[in-house]
């Protein structure tokens, strides 16, 4: 068996325990679905022609099935799903449609007031709509010869709903919703989805959160950097959404240090929804891009934007961007290189504004994909500015390769990631960590 498929298989066994240009593949407005790579996407996902005003607004909401639910007395375990779609703002200050998936679980809430609402940020899924976070939560694995989706996060969705905690995920800008591509790791697009998940849950009819739910944060990986932007700009975007805690598990803080060990690893494709996702929100730095890329660099880019996570291990395993560059520069090397690159990769940059609330960072010590340095190193900026931060740095063994490493951590804090955040929506204090944040790794 080859690595691809060992890491593959890995990848898979995991989360059946847990139980020319890039372009969409087809973006869409109107009522047929949309097929990417053999999956057929409902038309729910294609976004209307207009949309609200009002950041938050529920635009259509229809019941989801969750493939893992059982029955009981007090209704389906562990709860009722709603497939959602809400208005935000992205990046560039336009109106964008976001699909995602509330969950009102069967649970009772024993921590006290009225049922708190968590926002479940996904990890990395891929750029392909099939990838979406809220379609995993129906397909948990799909496995069709054309694209491997796997949705490993339905065991962090399922173990808040059985603490009674009401969940929303969101699907973030581009990734199901059919009209345009997956703005992948943009702090400000990530942000403001999660911030108008809360208020898309409020709004939807039959939910039991209300205003006065405590609200929390939950992401790992891509969504560990996507909660951690939501806390920074929280104040500024959605004051109305008060946060009573957030965990951001290994985030993305610093995308130069995260390009050097997504370069040539186990999830290097990852690389190309970047870049993908970075022309998407700036058109602009297109002819900048395309001059830096050969042939073999442009088809790279097309194919990755249909891709999942499961797709790019068989495909892009290992790749170094050097192979799509046409003077063999790496994707690091072209950024430096080009001021414009350079400033929009800097404005992604996380931890250069006191969180709202308080925060838990967790990050794995041998974490060599998102580099455990820089996650610390945002902890550390945070904390000079005031911020609230519980730092718990994740001492496990180096396994040897970059996406174990960068997923071990995932599994082994999970636990303890959901009851600091219960406790935080139960009202109890969290106390700041800053001060042994020196000592520690």
């Amino acid at each position: 068996m080859s690595m691809n498929i060992r890491l593959l298989a890995a990848a898979v066994t995991a989360a059946v325990c847990l139980g020319a240009q890039a372009v969409p593949a087809a973006a869409a407005t109107g009522t047929d679905p949309v097929v990417s790579r053999g999956v057929t996407v409902p038309a729910f996902y294609n976004p209307p022609a207009s949309l609200p005003a009002a950041d938050g607004t529920l635009i259509r909401s229809e019941p989801l099935t969750l493939a893992l639910s059982l029955p009981s007395i007090g209704g389906p375990l562990p709860g009722r799903a709603t497939r959602i779609m809400y208005k935000t703002t992205d990046s560039a200050g336009g109106p964008a449609a976001v699909t995602g998936a509330y969950i009102e679980p069967t649970a009772v809430w024993k921590g006290g007031g009225d049922r708190p609402l968590v926002v479940l940020a996904p990890g990395t899924m891929g750029q392909g709509d099939q990838c979406a976070a809220s379609l995993g939560l129906e397909h948990p694995l799909v496995l069709n010869g054309q694209t491997v989706s796997v949705g490993y996060e339905d065991l962090s969705v399922y173990r808040l709903l059985a603490q009674g905690v009401a969940v929303v995920v969101t699907d973030y800008i581009g990734l199901g919703a059919t009209d345009r591509l997956h703005t992948y790791v943009n702090r400000v697009d990530e942000a403001h989805a999660v911030l108008d998940a809360v208020r898309a849950a409020r709004a939807l009819a039959g939910a039991s959160v209300t205003a006065a739910s405590r609200v929390g944060l939950f992401g790992y990986s891509q969504g560990g950097g996507a909660t951690a932007a939501a806390a920074e700009l929280q104040p500024s975007y959605a004051p109305d959404v008060e946060l009573s805690g957030t965990y951001s598990g290994a985030p993305p803080a610093d995308l130069s240090a995260v390009m050097k060990g997504i370069d040539g690893s186990d999830l290097a494709g990852a690389l190309g929804w970047s870049v993908n996702g970075f022309l998407q929100s700036d058109p602009a730095l297109r002819p900048v891009v395309e001059a830096h890329l050969n042939t073999a660099g442009k088809a790279a880019l097309a194919d990755l934007s249909t891709m999942c996570v499961g797709d790019t291990l068989l495909a892009y395993n290992s790749v170094r961007s050097t192979a799509w560059t046409a003077n063999g520069e790496s994707i690091e090397d072209v950024v430096a290189a080009e001021p414009a690159l350079k400033a929009f990769l800097a404005a992604q940059r996380i931890g250069t504004l006191k969180p709202a609330g308080p925060v838990r960072v967790a990050t794995g010590t041998a974490d060599d994909l998102v580099p455990h340095a820089q996650a610390r190193d945002m902890a550390v900026s945070w904390c000079q500015k005031g911020g609230d931060v519980t730092y718990v740095p994740v001492v496990l063994p180096s396994v040897g390769r970059a996406l174990l490493n960068h997923f071990a951590p995932l599994l082994a804090d999970q636990g303890a990631a959901v009851s600091w955040l219960t406790d935080r929506l139960a009202g109890r204090a969290a106390g700041s960590g800053c001060a042994a944040l020196p000592v520690q790794p």
